[in-house]
């Protein structure tokens, strides 16, 4: 606890958080200043004190520096950022400004641009197994809505990871990392040009057998004491104590050849034996085994008609899957699976004593594929104005479902043997989703407008034209006043909306969470005042105040009378917030950097009028960059994460604050080739929980979701 006080009391004495935009260090003086540019605010390269965003940027050398390994290191060190975790794989839930949901549908994430959404739950992908970072030449993080921009589910925040190419490789490089949970991790980064053609590669291979958390008690724990207190068979099949379930073996591969105005990018991940966390139906699953392959394609063409007219075009491809390899283990073997312990026997008159002897067994399998074509054009021949416009097409196809079980209903009507190979009921009523498919086309206009010294409008909107749930209209518009040379004042206003994945559209099969064809897309409108100050002697501070509201939420509703219990997609929550986020930075000298940021926030559920539950209402984070010598360096950082609330049904006292400090030190022999480092992760193996959900007031997982205790690792760098 000492050290802890005296770290935080190191980095409190100094400050935060920055935007830099800079491939060399340069003893922190480009680092943590200069003139920083974005684009995802606009589409257009802008400095981003003048941008009509509030954003983040970190660039490669920042990642390498704080020592993440993947791209979440880097995302919770955002203000108003936070990353919860779902039971099923440890899902990461990034939730913006107090915006969570179990799929995470509300951010928006993209690679170069092009969406990753996955149709099937409207998330990254259910199988998403993390994503490492030395393939990453830089990240931009927009908080707030950008629908007006990029369509749907720009709705929190957008999250634009933009890949190296030949300029961002300076020299090659291969290297390693091995340490804690029998973890390795190698990789390969080349790139090479001849006249007008380049082109840049990455290799990733990385290997973990997870943390060993344990999971006290679970789904299975809570029906086993259910069945000890009424007058059926007892059970005793629960796996916990055990622990959770988090290997994984990840390939990532990223090439880019360009020649003159000509771009083709091309990218795989790979996830093989994924764990299940602590449970698809959060009941302890230790054998379970997954798998994902996403590839994406893309070419690129930016032409000029004239001097004051060009023009980009983009053809897209993406393609997904989640797929088991080894099934799923909804509950353990003797289980009964809610027949006696939730009384679905007695509701649908069967007899007690059902059981499955070879536990509850299940494979759903989910393909994808996306086709996307844009075009977008730039005017500046009006005096003062940027104007970019463009449309575009989105065809997204839920090619394939495949399923197969051992309980419930085959595609004849019959009832489906517990014991024995699963039965595949693909391409039957009976499958979980049908296939299906859904295009979307999508026109828009933006003028950045220069109308006064000093000043700057830009009005947005854009139009967004579904087959399946009809059409939407989403603008914005921001004032940006360089108030003095050092001082930028925004006030901001934009609305986003979350299209219905094809599960809250269509999915059947479990009572639970049934679809309904008949839903809207939700909805959010956000207004903000910002004030950035950025000051030529190091120290920089950025202020925002927000207010949005949340409307046609999509949430499962329980259906009256039903035999069975069931829950069905309906546009029926709202949520309204006030929040506030400061950061700062200050390059206190030329070998000190220091960082820190600070987010409030307060939403509310407008139908309870409760504080929403499972969200931080307070963060801080603070990081320290020391440049010792000019061959060591080394980072130090803290992240505290306070005030989660538990739901108005939920029995337990509120989750327990946080803090996690990580480290790197890094060592750069003089006149070799070779960087060694040692990287540490929650240093003082913190006992950090996210969240378990509660369902009416009944809790699978009571002890929540166990975080990675003390972490290390080791690394090497070989540039040739």
């Amino acid at each position: 606890m000492k050290s802890r006080a005296l770290t935080l009391a190191i980095l409190l004495s100094n400050s935060n958080y920055v935007l830099a935009d800079n491939d060399d260090l340069d003893e922190f003086g480009e680092f943590y200043g200069g003139d920083q540019f974005i684009e995802i605010a606009t589409g257009l390269k802008t400095q981003i004190h003048k941008a009509p965003a509030v954003a983040s940027v970190f660039t490669a050398e920042q990642i390498k520096a704080m020592g993440a390994i993947d791209i979440d290191d880097v995302l919770e060190t955002v203000p108003g950022l936070h990353i919860s975790r779902l039971s099923d794989a440890y899902q990461p839930i990034y939730t913006f400004r107090g915006v969570h949901s179990s799929y995470n549908s509300q951010v928006l994430m993209l690679i170069n641009g092009v969406p990753i959404t996955n149709i099937f739950t409207g998330n990254r992908n259910n199988i998403w197994g993390g994503m490492p970072v030395e393939s990453i030449a830089r990240i931009e993080i927009m908080r707030g809505p950008g629908s007006a921009v990029y369509g749907a589910d720009a709705f929190a925040g957008v999250i634009n990871i933009m890949t190296k190419s030949s300029q961002d490789i300076k020299s090659n490089e291969f290297s390693a990392r091995a340490g804690s949970f029998n973890s390795t991790h190698g990789w390969m980064t080349v790139s090479d040009s001849i006249d007008d053609l380049s082109y840049s590669a990455t290799f990733e291979s990385h290997k973990t057998n997870g943390p060993d958390n344990i999971i006290e008690s679970d789904a299975q724990s809570l029906l086993d004491a259910l069945t000890s207190t009424l007058d059926v068979p007892t059970t005793n099949a629960s796996l916990a104590p055990g622990k959770i379930n988090l290997g994984a073996e990840n390939t990532d591969i990223r090439l880019e050849v360009l020649y003159k105005d000509l771009k083709v990018r091309a990218g795989m991940q790979r996830r093989d034996n994924v764990g299940s966390g602590a449970g698809l139906a959060e009941a302890l699953d230790p054998e379970a085994k997954l798998k994902s392959t996403r590839i994406n394609f893309d070419i690129n063409y930016h032409g000029k008609v004239d001097d004051e007219l060009s023009f980009d075009t983009q053809l897209a491809f993406f393609k997904t899957s989640s797929e088991i390899k080894n099934q799923y283990t909804l509950y353990p073997a003797g289980s009964d699976s809610g027949f006696d312990s939730l009384g679905l026997a007695n509701a649908l008159g069967l007899p007690s004593g059902i059981r499955y002897p070879e536990a509850v067994r299940a494979t759903p399998e989910v393909f994808e594929k996306h086709t996307r074509l844009n075009i977008t054009g730039l005017y500046s021949g009006l005096t003062e104005h940027a104007i970019r416009f463009g449309a575009g097409y989105h065809l997204a196809d839920l090619y394939k479902v495949k399923e197969s079980k051992n309980f419930g209903i085959d595609g004849n009507g019959n009832p489906i043997s517990a014991v024995g190979p699963l039965t595949d009921v693909s391409d039957t009523d009976a499958v979980f989703i049908r296939e299906t498919e859904r295009s979307n086309f999508y026109l828009f206009a933006q003028d950045v407008w220069a109308f006064a010294a000093d000043w700057e409008l830009t009005a947005g909107v854009r139009y967004d034209d579904y087959d399946d749930f009809g059409s939407t209209v989403n603008p914005r518009l921001a004032m940006v006043w360089a108030t003095s040379l050092n001082l930028s004042t925004k006030l901001l206003y934009g609305k986003a909306f979350r299209a219905p994945s094809f599960t809250d559209l269509g999915a059947k099969g479990n009572p639970v969470a049934l679809g309904n064809a008949n839903l809207s897309p939700e909805e959010m409108e956000t207004i903000e005042l910002v004030v950035d100050y950025h000051a030529d002697n190091g120290l920089g501070v950025v202020w925002n105040i927000y207010s949005y509201e949340w409307r046609d939420i999509i949430i499962y509703r329980p259906v009256a009378d039903a035999i069975i219990p069931t829950k069905v997609a309906q546009n029926y929550g709202r949520q309204t917030a006030f929040g506030t986020e400061v950061e700062v930075n200050w390059k206190a000298s030329d070998n000190i950097a220091l960082r820190a940021n600070i987010a409030y926030t307060q939403p509310e559920n407008d139908l309870t009028g409760q504080n929403v539950p499972f969200i931080p209402e307070q963060q801080f984070y603070a990081q320290l960059d020391w440049k010792i010598s000019n061959n060591l360096s080394f980072n130090l950082k803290n992240n505290y994460v306070s005030q989660r609330k538990r739901d108005k049904l939920d029995p337990r006292a509120n989750i327990d604050d946080y803090w996690i400090t990580d480290f790197k030190l890094s060592w750069s022999p003089a006149e070799l080739p070779i960087e060694l480092a040692m990287i540490g992760r929650n240093i003082f193996d913190v006992d950090a929980r996210e969240p378990s959900i509660n369902n009416n007031g009944s809790v699978n997982l009571p002890n929540d979701l166990p975080l990675a205790g003390r972490n290390l690792f080791g690394e090497i760098r070989f540039k040739f």
